[in-house]
């Protein structure tokens, strides 16, 4: 005989609190399950006796404003003991705690299908009972099959009923989660459940005769997969990437983090709550920042925030569910990278307080000076570009300053030519300022203000003539040497001690003549006005003035050159504007020279193009050739000396024609002559 659970509610009552700030007045209490009920006064109670198949109910109850209809709910859950044990408790909107494992035999029995006797003898069908959710924890290590339940009907006592279960889980994918003993009604789990991949499971009852003929209406199975905590959280990211502007107040908001985690986030296992672990570095505090340990916002807790000092915070985080109890939780972290944004809070400053400079008069678009400044913000941003800009010193506007944009430098240029018979010197104030204003509270350095002493060099300008052309009136037929006007040049360098010479530039007919040195214009042959050299009555003639101040010495710039020949390009340049230019090239001998101020031999031959090397090789090519000739002069002097001493030593009755060869061939050849003379020469 199967064990029955019977609970009573009636004695004593389970008061349900509420308190909406308001006095209570006006409230409704309701049930989400029929088979309980709650008084006006909060009481709950239950609204008859009952069989329960579990050993635990869980219900929804809703408290009501008549007045303003806004409605609360809280969750109750009901946990029954057998008979003969202490009285039922009842928890109210407590988080789910891990529940126990199911026993091994669970002897729970429930009736689904109730009979009930009306008063004339007649049994009449009550409605099915629904059946509360059967919770089922995850994980579970059995031993499988593990019983769950044991559905009966109260027809089992008149015929034999056979027992089955469909749905998802039993006989739809997936197959065979749960199993039932079609005699006894008995009902398994057959492996162990994962909430994260099942949370529930809703499944059918049949109750057939032993013909297949249903005795009963299907009744509805509902498995709950009760969580456990086997899901740590997980960061969406490893490391975040976040930013903040330095000098920001505490309480700025700087980034968020998240972690999601897998298990039930209705309880305790899936409520994650973050926490900083460590800040490297930890200048100039080592809590610069905080997070939110519930969303996960980070925000700075503490003033000092400094680029120029620190530029990049690393911080770890940690997640922790279990609501953050780090004794039972499981914890997983991230790295969080804070970038320090710069804000210019650092002003330009010179590095020096005078700077020099010189320009060429009549010079344009040439560099004057070059203007160096520090800024500690970030480089090539508009809080570190620099702004350079002229005050005073340069009325007429000679000159600007451009920034360099990779160094950050002023360069002075000339953008007007200066004259130096005018201006000889400036002196220019100048001040220096970033592209963004400086933010609120900085105050300019006294630095951003520096001098540029610039001096002008003169240089050699050609005279001119006043008034050019000049036109004179003469008639024709005016004799040879008649003297028709004067050129004066003047030399605008009025600082050089310079002569002027005149000379003939374009003379077409000869007819012309001027002065060397003052510029007097002579004929020097008969005018005439039908020549063709005269166009409209209009004879015209150039003349060239010419200073004696466009000079150069060429010197050598180093203490040694090999001797050779070279060829120097030498560029002239005028002093126009825009100026003009030529090169030409002037070779240049190098070598020894003697007393004379003559090139040497052998600096002769090294002008000829011999390298240092050649010439060493021909000088010990001479000296061996020398060595030479002595060795062979001694060696003859002393054969000579040996054929003197060999004379002496011969007898003087020996025949010198005995050593003459002879041939038995008259008229020998011309070889044996000659070989004869060789032998005879020999004898000697």
């Amino acid at each position: 005989m199967s064990h029955q659970l019977h609970v009573s509610f009636f004695s004593p009552p389970f008061p349900v609190k509420f308190d909406d700030c308001a006095g209570n007045l006006g409230i409704q209490y309701g049930s989400s399950d029929p088979d309980f009920k709650v008084g006006t006064d909060g009481t709950l109670y239950a609204a008859r006796s009952m069989q329960i198949p579990s050993k635990q109910v869980k219900f929804a109850v809703t408290a009501r404003n008549a007045g303003t209809q806004e409605k609360w709910e809280t969750m109750v859950k009901l946990l029954v003991k057998t008979q003969g044990t202490s009285m039922h408790n009842v928890q109210k909107g407590e988080k789910n705690n891990v529940p126990p494992e199911p026993s091994k035999q669970l002897d729970d029995t429930l009736f689904p299908w109730r009979q009930h006797q009306s008063s004339n003898g007649l049994k009449r069908q009550k409605r099915d009972w629904v059946i509360p959710p059967i919770n089922v924890p995850e994980n579970s290590r059995g031993p499988f099959p593990l019983q769950l339940v044991r559905i009966r009907s109260d027809k089992d006592r008149e015929i034999q009923i056979r027992y089955s279960i469909t749905g998802p889980g039993a006989d739809q994918p997936p197959m065979e989660v749960f199993s039932i003993d079609q005699v006894a009604g008995k009902m398994h789990v057959t492996r162990p459940l994962d909430r994260e991949d099942i949370a529930s499971f809703h499944l059918r009852a049949h109750a057939v005769d032993m013909n297949g003929n249903k005795v009963e209406n299907p009744i509805d199975l509902y498995i709950n997969v009760i969580d456990m905590n086997d899901n740590r959280p997980e960061f969406a990211n490893h490391v975040y990437n976040g930013s903040v502007e330095e000098g920001s107040k505490p309480g700025s908001y700087v980034m968020t983090v998240t972690a999601n985690d897998a298990d039930d986030p209705s309880t305790a296992n899936g409520i994650v709550r973050y926490r900083i672990l460590s800040q490297s570095p930890i200048s100039p505090s080592p809590n610069m920042f905080t997070i939110n340990s519930e969303n996960g916002d980070i925000v700075t807790v503490a003033a000092g925030l400094d680029r120029e000092k620190v530029p990049r915070y690393t911080v770890i985080i940690q997640a922790t569910d279990m609501d953050g109890n780090l004794n039972y939780g499981l914890s997983n972290t991230a790295t969080a990278l804070i970038i320090v944004n710069d804000v210019n809070d650092n002003a330009p400053e010179f590095t020096a307080a005078t700077y020099y400079g010189e320009v060429q008069e009549n010079r344009l678009d040439v560099i004057v000076a070059n203007l160096t400044v520090t800024d500690r913000d970030q480089p090539h941003t508009s809080n570190w570009n620099a702004v350079y800009r002229i005050v005073s010193g340069d009325p007429a506007g000679h000159f600007a300053i451009k920034t360099d944009p990779v160094t950050n430098d002023g360069i002075v240029t000339v953008i007007k030519p200066v004259d130096y018979e005018i201006n000889r010197a400036f002196v220019l104030t100048v001040v220096v300022m970033n592209q963004a204003p400086l933010a609120a509270g900085i105050q300019s350095s006294l630095q951003s203000t520096a001098t540029v002493a610039i001096s002008a060099t003169d240089v050699n300008e050609a005279p001119f003539f006043i008034p050019n052309p000049k036109l004179i009136r003469q008639e024709e037929e005016m004799p040879v040497g008649t003297l028709l006007t004067t050129f004066v040049a003047q030399d605008p360098d009025r600082f050089m001690q310079q002569t002027v010479r005149y000379s003939e530039l374009s003379d077409p007919a000869n007819w012309l003549n001027i002065n060397a040195t003052t510029g007097q214009i002579t004929t020097t042959a008969v005018m005439d006005r039908e020549s063709i050299y005269i166009k409209k009555n209009v004879y015209e003639a150039m003349f060239l003035a010419t200073d004696n101040g466009d000079s150069a010495q060429l010197s050598l710039r180093i203490g040694f050159l090999v001797a050779g020949v070279y060829d120097v390009p030498i560029i002239i340049t005028d002093s126009g504007n825009p100026p003009l230019s030529s090169t030409s090239v002037i070779k240049v001998k190098v070598c020894p020279c003697d007393e004379h101020g003559d090139c040497t031999a052998v600096g002769a031959i090294a002008a000829a193009g011999l390298g240092t090397g050649a010439i060493i090789a021909i000088l010990i090519c001479i000296i061996i050739l020398l060595i030479l000739v002595l060795l062979f002069v001694v060696w003859m002097k002393r054969r000579d000396k040996e054929r003197q001493t060999k004379q002496l030593l011969i007898d003087p009755e020996d025949d010198v024609r005995d050593n003459i060869l002879k041939y038995d061939e008259e008229g020998g050849g011309e070889e044996d002559q000659v070989r004869g003379q060789l032998d005879v020469s020999q004898s000697f």
